[in-house]
């Protein structure tokens, strides 16, 4: 049975590169020019990349899936009463590490997710600078695309030694820290850090790059859904402090909380959290 009534599952993955794709050419437009950033009313940052995206991309998915609703990161005033009628939506961030963008050090994503009943079930995160995409579909496996070129992709497990931990370039908590100091103590041959922008640190967990990425502190729904259905589609998991899979459009806020993003479920990350 495909994702979307009249549109075979192969279609639905090659019209949503297609969108990713001309999304990255319009961020990239940006990017090699000189651009202003403005904030928004949480002072997050937003520039004309982050718009020219959103457009492409809720123009693209209405020809490509007429029937099923968007809710992107730019037009997050859709408020509960609407998107509580919505069981099937596209959840996009048109640009995902607007800080990454602004630094110019090329960790940032376009993340285009298809969530049936609050899960992510189809998940597609695309690179711009370096092309770079990978896509997974909740029971059809991962992959990674470098150009016309695509294989499969499935999480390390057991995970390397050290492991390998993913850390925020933008976002840092003591939680974190504390979290990091005994899972060094604790895991076989200790952690090794890694820093990346953006939703990428979940695409490197779903290829066996990266073994786990811990979050401590508020993302939105739009940052985490199609990193997290990617990830899970290669094996792997992204799981709420009480070990729940994350699910989407079901509050009246969007915002995520704490989470745990890693390769191998076996991991004891509940005893690194809790000390």
């Amino acid at each position: 049975m495909s994702l979307v009534a009249g549109l075979d599952d192969r279609a639905l993955t090659e019209g949503a590169i297609e969108i990713a794709r001309a999304a990255a050419a319009a961020i990239l437009t940006v990017y090699d020019g000189e651009f202003e950033v403005e904030r928004k009313a949480d002072a997050s940052p937003v520039t004309a990349a982050d718009m020219a995206a959103h457009h492409v991309i809720v123009d693209g998915l209405a020809r490509l899936t007429p029937q099923i609703p968007v809710l992107s990161e730019e037009s997050a005033e859709i408020g509960l009463e609407q998107r509580r009628q919505w069981t099937r939506l596209w959840l996009v961030d048109p640009l995902d590490g607007t800080r990454e963008f602004v630094k110019r050090n090329g960790e940032f994503s376009v993340n285009l997710a298809l969530i049936e009943d609050g899960v992510a079930v189809f998940g597609l995160v695309l690179a711009p600078v370096g092309g770079a995409l990978w896509h997974g579909q909740r029971g059809g496996g991962a992959y990674r695309r470098d150009g016309d070129v695509q294989v499969q992709v499935r999480a390390q497990v057991p995970p390397a030694q050290p492991l390998r931990v993913a850390a925020s370039r933008s976002h840092h908590s003591q939680r974190s820290d504390d979290f990091l100091v005994r899972a060094h103590r604790e895991a076989a041959g200790g952690i090794r850090m890694v820093s990346l922008g953006s939703s990428l640190k979940f695409c490197r967990i779903a290829e066996g790059a990266l073994d786990l990425y811990p979050r401590f502190g508020p993302t939105s729904e739009w940052d985490t859904a199609a990193g997290q259905c990617v990830l899970e589609s290669a094996g792997g998991a992204v799981l709420d402090p009480s070990g729940r899979p994350f699910r989407y459009n079901q509050r009246d806020h969007l915002l995520n909380g704490d989470f745990i993003a890693l390769g191998d479920r076996a991991l004891p990350w509940k005893e690194w959290r809790d000390g």
